[in-house]
């Protein structure tokens, strides 16, 4: 039994996941991967896709001891999909993105970004 979940489906649920890319400036892998993220993000417009610099917006970030670049957020209100660091390959994303697992419920550092996304979704948003 697959137990993942389309994006669609929970478009139509109403559930709108962010995919949020945690990066740094300074990291040279992150600003490769800004163009890929963003082709993946033209690919999937039922989804929310934003990029976090994680010195820039530290009071949203320090809680998820990033260690490993990119990092990626998968979640919604549903809860969170997928946290943890992902090869910067857009393959990997899309395919990752088409096989999505059931939610988890979400940290209280994870709640916090998500509140911020919501409020300022163009401080964020990945076009």
């Amino acid at each position: 039994m697959n137990d993942s979940v389309n994006p669609a489906t929970l478009q139509a649920a109403g559930d709108t996941l962010w995919v949020v890319c945690l990066c740094a400036e300074w990291c040279g892998a992150c600003r490769e991967y800004r163009p890929l993220f963003e082709q993946v993000a033209r690919a999937h417009p039922r989804l929310r896709f934003a990029w976090v610099d994680i010195e820039d917006h530290a009071e949203l970030a320090d809680d998820f001891d990033v260690e490993t670049f990119p990092t990626l957020l998968v979640a919604g209100e549903s809860g969170t999909r997928f946290l943890g660091p992902m090869l910067p390959h857009a393959e990997t994303l899309a395919r990752m993105l088409g096989a999505l697992q059931p939610a988890q419920a979400s940290s209280p550092e994870v709640r916090a970004l998500l509140g911020a996304l919501a409020r300022e979704p163009g401080t964020f948003q990945v076009t």
